[in-house]
C-alpha cells in the first residue's frame, strides 16, 4: 500500500471529547472515526488491526474444534421473554417493533438464538458435544457510552455456545475454550489476568473473565499478595472475620439522632466508629422489599444482591418509594421488618453484636441491636463489597485492587437456558435432558483499544506486531530526488515480495511528517531511504517499539528487516 492513496489523514490534536489514550491515539493515528456516541467507523489502519484480531480468533477456536456459523442481529422478543431476559436487561437492550407491531431487539448476546437452534437440529445425545461460535456485531444501549471502544453502543464480539450430555461434558468445553482463550491473548500480545468473576445477566455459576491490566479500566479486580486469588470486584470475596462474641448483650435503647440519616454523621455523634454501625439498604427486587445488612464501614455490592436474588430484577428504593412502603429514609434499621421483607445479612454481620442503627423513626437510632434477640435474618450471604488491604478468602493474605479493561468472559451456564427454551435431548437411556451449556465471548474491539492503553508513548502506537496494521513503513525522505525514489521502490518491492505487510510512504511531505506519522501510526519497524544513505548504500531501519537503531546495506535491507522483524514484541 502507498501512503499517498492511503484512507488515512491523521490528526496533530485529539478531539476534546477523547479522555483516554486509547481514544486519543486511534482517533489522531486514524484508525477510528466517531459517528455518534459510542458508534465507529473503522477506517482502513484500525480495521486491518481488527481483522488481524478476528483471524488470530478464527484459527484458535476452529483448532479447539468449535464451528462458525452466522446468527442474524434482529431477534424475537419471545425467547428472552421465556428466560426473563427481555426484563432484566431492560433499557441496555435496544428494542424496537416492526410494522406488525411485533416486538424485536437488537441482539446484545445470542444465548436465545442459538439454544433453540440447536435444539431443531441436534436432538440426541450422539449428537453431542457441539461447539458454534460467532464473530459479529452487538449491540448495547449504554447510558454513557464513554472513551471510545472502551464503553460504546456497537462493538464486535466473537461469542461461542457449547452444548454437552452432562455436566463432565461441560467441564471439559469450558476447559477447551479457557485454554483457547490464553493462547488467543498471549498471541494478541496483551497483558492480562485470569479471574473469578460476576456471572451478570448472563446467568450461570461457574465463569472468568480475562482483564488487559490498565490504568484507565473500568472494571476493578481484587488479587492476593500471595498469588493464589484473584477475582472481578463485583464477585470477590474476603475471608470472613472472626466471630469476636458478645461478653454481654446491651438492652435495646432508642437515641435521639436529629438531622443525621448518614452512618458518618450518627458515629460521630455517638463517638463510635463507623464499624459499629449496622447499615441496612432497601432495595426492590422484582416487587419485593429486601433489606440487606452490612456493617457501617462497608458498602453493599449490588451485583452480589442482585445474584441472591436471581432472576428478580434488583434495584435500589427510589426516594418516593421509602413512605409509600412504612419506612424513613435515612432512619431504617432491621427490627420488627414485615414478614414480607426479606432480610439479608452479610457474614461479617453474624461476628458482632449490639449494634448501632436505624430506629424506624425520625431522627431517632437505636444502641445495643442483636441478631435474634431484636432482629430476624432470613438469608445469609456475602453482599459485602471487597476494599484494598482486606484478608484473602484462601490464604489470609493481603487483597489489593487493581484496574482493568474485560476483553473476555467465558461463563458454565448449565441448564440456565435450556431449560425455560425446553431445548432438550434425548439421551441414551430414552429420557428426555437439557443440554449443559457453556458461552464464551470476547470483545474484539475492546482488545484494539487495550493494546492501544498497553502500548503507547508520547509520540504514539506501538503496536505488537501480530497486531500492527502494518509491519514495515519504508519512508523515502526525498520524493524529489529519482534515485532514491527508485531504491525506496526497490526495497519495498523486495519486502512485499517476502510476505510481509508493508506501506510505502511516497507523500510528497517532509521527512519530519513522515517520522511523526510513523511514530504515530505504530508500524512495528521504519525502514528510511534517503539521499544521505543512497550514497552510501545504506538505510536505517528503527524498531519502533525499543527504538533500536541500525543500518543495513541497501543490498541486503529486505532480509535485514525480516530477521529484526522477528525480534519485535
Amino acid at each position: 500500500m502507498r501512503a499517498s492513496q492511503l484512507f488515512a489523514r491523521t490528526l496533530r490534536e485529539a478531539p476534546a471529547e477523547a479522555e483516554v489514550a486509547s481514544h486519543k491515539l486511534l482517533l489522531r493515528a486514524a484508525h477510528i472515526r466517531k459517528l455518534m456516541a459510542g458508534v465507529y467507523t473503522w477506517l482502513p489502519l484500525g480495521f486491518r488491526t481488527l481483522s488481524k484480531i478476528e483471524a488470530i480468533i478464527r484459527e484458535e477456536m476452529n483448532a479447539s474444534g468449535a464451528q462458525e456459523i452466522r446468527m442474524p442481529i434482529v431477534v424475537p422478543a419471545e425467547p428472552w421473554k421465556a428466560t426473563g431476559r427481555w426484563q432484566t436487561y431492560g433499557e441496555e437492550m435496544f428494542k424496537l417493533k416492526d410494522r406488525h407491531d411485533r416486538e424485536l431487539g437488537l441482539g446484545p448476546t445470542q444465548e436465545e438464538v442459538v439454544t433453540p437452534l440447536v435444539a431443531g437440529e441436534f436432538a440426541s445425545y450422539r449428537d453431542l458435544p457441539v461447539n458454534l461460535y460467532q464473530i459479529e456485531w452487538k449491540y448495547r444501549d449504554e447510558l454513557r457510552p464513554r472513551f471510545g471502544l472502551l464503553r460504546g453502543r456497537e462493538f464486535l464480539m466473537k461469542d461461542a455456545y457449547s452444548f454437552d450430555r452432562d455436566v463432565e461434558g461441560l467441564r471439559l468445553s469450558y476447559r477447551a475454550m479457557y485454554e483457547a482463550y490464553e493462547r488467543i491473548f498471549d498471541r494478541c500480545g496483551l497483558k492480562y489476568r485470569i479471574v473469578e468473576a460476576d456471572p451478570g445477566s448472563i446467568g450461570g455459576d461457574v465463569n472468568h473473565e480475562y482483564m488487559a491490566l490498565a490504568d484507565v479500566g473500568e472494571d476493578l479486580f481484587v488479587h492476593c499478595e500471595n498469588g493464589d486469588y484473584a477475582a472481578d470486584v463485583e464477585a470477590a470475596e474476603a475471608r470472613a472475620p472472626e466471630h469476636s462474641g458478645v461478653s454481654e448483650l446491651e438492652p435495646l435503647t432508642e437515641v435521639s439522632t436529629p438531622d443525621r440519616p448518614g452512618i458518618d454523621a450518627v458515629a460521630d455523634l455517638l463517638r463510635l466508629p463507623a464499624s459499629r454501625m449496622l447499615k441496612c439498604m432497601l432495595f426492590d427486587a422484582g416487587g419485593r422489599t429486601v433489606a440487606t445488612l452490612v456493617p457501617g464501614d462497608r458498602e453493599v455490592n449490588e451485583k452480589k444482591v442482585a445474584r441472591a436474588m436471581w432472576p428478580a430484577p434488583v434495584r435500589l428504593f427510589e426516594d418516593h418509594e421509602f413512605a409509600e412502603r412504612g419506612f424513613v429514609k435515612g432512619y431504617v434499621g432491621p427490627q420488627s421488618m414485615p414478614d414480607d421483607v426479606l432480610v439479608i445479612a452479610d457474614r461479617s454481620v453474624g461476628s458482632r453484636g449490639n449494634w448501632v442503627t436505624g430506629a424506624n423513626r425520625p431522627d431517632h437510632h437505636v444502641t445495643g441491636a442483636n441478631v435474634e434477640r431484636d432482629f430476624r435474618v432470613d438469608r445469609w450471604e456475602d453482599v459485602s463489597r471487597v476494599r484494598e488491604g482486606d484478608p484473602c478468602p484462601r490464604c489470609g493474605g493481603t487483597l489489593h485492587i487493581g484496574r482493568s479493561i474485560v476483553v473476555g468472559h467465558i461463563y458454565q451456564l448449565g441448564t440456565r437456558y435450556s431449560k425455560p427454551l425446553k431445548a432438550t435431548f434425548v439421551d441414551e437411556d430414552g429420557t428426555e435432558q437439557p443440554y449443559q451449556m457453556g458461552c464464551y465471548g470476547i470483545g474484539l474491539s475492546r482488545i484494539v483499544a487495550a493494546c492501544a492503553e498497553q502500548f503507547h508513548d508520547e509520540a504514539g502506537l506501538l503496536w505488537p506486531r501480530a497486531l500492527a496494521p502494518y509491519e514495515v513503513v519504508v519512508i523515502a525522505t526525498n520524493m524529489d530526488q529519482p534515485a532514491v525514489v527508485e531504491a525506496a521502490e526497490t526495497l519495498y518491492s523486495q519486502l512485499q515480495g517476502a510476505g510481509l505487510d508493508v506501506v510505502f510512504d511516497d507523500r510528497d511531505v517532509t521527512a519530519g511528517v513522515k517520522f511523526a506519522d510513523a511514530d504515530l501510526i505504530g508500524y512495528p519497524l521504519h525502514a528510511v531511504v534517503g539521499r544521505r544513505g543512497l550514497e552510501s548504500g545504506s538505510a536505517d531501519l528503527k524498531l519502533r517499539a525499543t527504538g533500536e537503531r541500525r543500518q543495513a546495506s541497501l543490498s541486503t535491507a529486505a532480509g535485514d528487516i525480516v530477521a529484526l522483524l522477528a525480534t519485535a514484541p
